[in-house]
């Protein structure tokens, strides 16, 4: 009597070595359409699965199978002889790339926890800001961030010894303050980060 495919021997205790024989036919069928077509996507596999009566969520079961004969790049399992050098070295390139910022990231987090730990109080500020110089004169700037005691302002001119009249807004909350710049450091071509002290809050 032939088998439907509900009836077919799913993977269980008693039949872990059919099953397992039937994963790496479907796996064998797999990468010769890989082989034969340049790559198979998911779909693929699960059709193969499908027409041979096995869970379509055994198609991860097919891939690690077919490891060091598929690659994985952009949704698509290649197969390995079709993927050309050029295409590898790109590959080792990204994967150079990609090891390289994640250092990057992780001494970055390192850092700023550090930074965190050292000043409890800062807060992430970045918003649009405009101050008045102590001549009347108004810049817009763009605030980094902000402490109980200070703020940090990014714009394209040293204010260093200068007290700016600063307003800030957070939803319906608004107060101007008197700043005295601290501290100027360059931070790119004609781009300058400014820190500052609360010195008194102003009268709106």
């Amino acid at each position: 009597m032939r088998l439907k495919p509900s009836d077919k021997p799913l993977c269980g205790h008693a039949y872990t070595t059919n099953c397992m024989a039937t994963l790496q036919e479907i796996t064998d069928s797999v990468v010769r359409r890989a082989q034969r077509l340049g790559y198979v996507v998911q779909r693929d596999i699960r059709l193969e699965l499908k027409q041979a009566g096995l869970p379509e969520s055994q198609w991860q079961d097919v891939v690690q199978l077919a490891q060091g004969r598929l690659n994985y790049r952009q949704g698509r399992y290649h197969h390995i002889q079709a993927v050309s050098p050029k295409l590898q070295q790109e590959q080792r390139q990204q994967q150079l790339v990609q090891r390289a910022i994640r250092k990057i990231m992780r001494e970055s987090r390192q850092a700023r926890q550090k930074e965190d730990r050292r000043q409890q109080d800062r807060i992430d500020f970045i918003q649009v800001v405009v101050v008045q110089t102590e001549d009347g004169r108004q810049h817009t700037l763009l605030s980094r961030d902000l402490s109980l005691t200070g703020i940090r302002l990014i714009g394209t001119r040293r204010f260093l010894g200068q007290k700016l009249q600063v307003r800030l807004s957070s939803g319906e909350t608004a107060s101007s303050f008197l700043v005295r710049v601290l501290w100027t450091c360059a931070i790119g071509d004609d781009l300058f980060e400014n820190g500052g002290n609360f010195v008194e809050l102003l009268p709106t």
